[in-house]
């Protein structure tokens, strides 16, 4: 059985020829190879370690686990879909939601559990009956609005939590991260985040050497006098040692709370197959629903035992796209880091250190792109507005989920923001598709239109316009 773990030496090992791409079947040296996967690690830094000190998760098992998940996802897909599987942001909202309601840990991880268990029966189902049935369910318009408003419901945490810690940082760290995102070129921009991190921690350091205590509110929401930046914990930690390990407890409320993000999943991962066949030129649409199941299996190993759940990494596209090395032997050396990072207590405790003001200025530029993720959805598909049959549910599920709205059905059993906003616009998008005039069921662009064939002929022009 081939499972994508033998490559062949791309010419002589060293340097791509001008125009030559290294195929994910194909590797340079393995000192090389070892490097690239390094940055692989770096790429995912940022956003990968922000997501679990935002959850309440321990650091550590969450890049330990992304190296096991990545590895379970090359496995799935035979070594065909280079890609490295990082803790997905699209959980933070669940969780800040789930812990307001005085949920643990456990109860957090025991409803991503479920999350990941839902999203590879879909992934089974698209390999049974092919994308389409995605696009049934769950249109252009309805997938926008659902991670629209996942990532909009964060606002409050931003607002109410880490931006008050230290409002002078967090505006700082905020300039300097949107600045590294947009002026930075090649490799340096797809680790702004990572790279706002460093300076938030030099600058919150600098700080209490200049100004001293900050009298603000603290992690826990108690205005105290304290530093900025506390690294007693990295002191204690030791160097070598095994993360914390806890298992999953589940809970309806908090379940249906984390289910909708099986949408925003979904559309990560169809964008991710779609992009990496347009870049190494194979079709890859025998691989998407194999791509969905990986992605459930390896978020289920990790809930499993304590972690985040993990998806598919757009920075990682970025240096795959830089780099045009394609090699899932990178992909494998990147796993094996991330394996021997979540080794280091020492590594996890710096992590957790972060400012909470650091925080701030980074979630406010991170939570809002989450949001407008949503709407570059409806851009790509070309969804119109002006259409009632789309603008009702999407601004009516919008506006409960970012206002955060609840309903109560008994005394036992409600739903509210990110739940109550997902229901209300699948749902009212299909009820009002069933009574709409036939002039306003226009055909939506399916959502894996482009993902069948892949033209290796013709200017990159022409291939741009094309996509």
């Amino acid at each position: 059985m081939d499972l994508g773990v033998r490559w062949k030496l791309h010419g002589d090992g060293r340097t791509p020829a001008p125009g030559a791409v290294v195929r994910p079947d194909e590797r340079l040296s393995w000192p090389r190879t070892a490097g690239l996967g390094a940055q692989h690690v770096v790429a995912m830094f940022g956003a990968s370690f922000v997501a679990p000190v935002l959850m309440g998760l321990d650091p550590n098992l969450a890049i330990m686990m992304s190296g096991v998940a990545t590895m379970v996802f090359l496995l799935a897909t035979r070594g065909r879909v280079p890609s490295y599987l990082g803790c997905s942001l699209s959980f933070v909202g669940v969780a800040a939601v789930i812990r307001a309601d005085g949920g643990s840990s456990a109860t957090v991880t025991g409803a991503v559990f479920v999350v990941g268990g839902a999203l590879f029966l879909v992934g089974l189902a698209v390999r049974k009956f092919g994308a389409r049935i995605i696009h049934a369910a769950m249109p252009p318009v309805v997938t926008g609005a659902v991670v629209m408003l996942i990532g909009f419901n964060l606002a409050p945490v931003t607002a109410s939590t880490y931006w008050p810690q230290d409002q002078w940082t967090a505006l700082f760290v905020m300039l300097f991260t949107g600045l590294a995102v947009v002026c930075l070129r090649g490799f340096w921009s797809r680790i702004a985040i990572f790279l706002g991190l460093i300076f938030g921690y030099v600058l919150s350091w600098a700080q209490d050497r200049v100004f001293g205590q900050i009298h603000s509110a603290d992690a826990s929401g108690k205005v105290t006098d304290h530093w900025r930046l506390d690294l007693s914990g990295v002191g204690r930690a030791d160097w070598i040692g095994l993360p914390d390990f806890h298992g999953p407890s589940f809970e309806w409320s908090a379940i249906l709370v984390a289910l909708p993000v099986v949408i925003a999943l979904i559309a990560e991962n169809a964008g991710h197959v779609k992009a990496v066949g347009e870049m190494t030129g194979d079709n890859l649409d025998d691989k998407l629903g194999t791509a969905i199941s990986a992605d459930g299996v390896g978020s289920m190993l990790s809930t499993a035992v304590g972690g985040p759940p993990n998806t598919t990494y757009s920075e990682n596209i970025g240096v795959m796209a830089a780099t045009r090395v394609y090699s899932t032997a990178a992909y494998w050396a990147a796993a094996g880091f991330a394996l021997l990072f979540g080794l280091c207590p020492k590594f996890g405790a710096v992590v957790a250190a972060v400012p909470g003001g650091v925080l701030g200025g980074i979630t406010v530029i991170l939570y809002g792109m989450i949001g407008l993720l949503g709407a570059q959805i409806w851009l790509n598909a070309k969804v119109d507005l002006r259409n009632p049959l789309n603008l009702v549910p999407a601004a009516a599920g919008i506006i409960i989920g970012v206002g955060n709205v609840s309903m109560e059905f008994t005394d036992t059993f409600s739903l509210s923001g990110i739940a109550l906003g997902t229901v209300v616009v699948i749902t009212g998008y299909h009820a009002l598709r069933a009574f709409a005039p036939a002039h306003l069921k226009t055909q939506q662009p399916l959502l894996d239109e482009g993902m069948s064939s892949y033209d290796t002929g013709g200017s990159d022009e022409d291939q741009r316009a094309k996509s």
